[in-house]
């Protein structure tokens, strides 16, 4: 009897360092899903931001700042509201106002036209875990007010 406990002795050694791996990595993953999603969820909030920003910057603004918004300023507002873990320089913002979505007569960032904004942000993952990234991309479209 004495025999066999000495040949299982140091056996849960082994078993506990293979557990330890796969946990620490299970841990590790489910905290890289909740950064891509977080990430995702924050690029289309910039999108919506954008978009509400240019809303109220259309050809017929007087007290805001930036009236008339072309591209750039929507670009550098949309930088500006970076926060956390994305980096500012990363973030490419194009805005839009299709010609084909305005009322009859108008033109451009003219009331009732829709401008669409759309931002793109690559993710690069943890060192420790990927070198790869992920592109991720979002557009909002709203009408213009003013």
């Amino acid at each position: 009897m004495t025999r066999i406990r000495n040949r299982e002795r140091g056996a849960s050694l082994p078993e506990t360092a293979i557990v330890m791996a796969v946990l620490l990595a299970l841990i590790l993953g489910i905290m890289e899903f909740g950064r891509v999603m977080y990430t995702y969820a924050f690029v289309a909030q910039l999108a919506r931001q954008g978009a509400r920003w240019a809303i109220v910057r259309g050809s017929q603004c007087t007290l805001l700042d930036h009236c008339n918004a072309q591209s750039t300023d929507v670009q550098n507002y949309v930088r500006t509201l970076s926060e956390g873990a994305t980096n500012p320089n990363n973030i490419v913002v194009s805005a839009t106002w299709p010609q084909t979505q305005c009322p009859p007569g108008a033109s451009g960032n003219a009331p009732g036209c829709v401008v669409s904004v759309n931002v793109q942000y690559r993710y690069y993952f943890l060192s420790f875990i990927s070198s790869g990234s992920i592109p991720m991309s979002s557009t909002s479209q709203m009408v213009i007010s003013q």
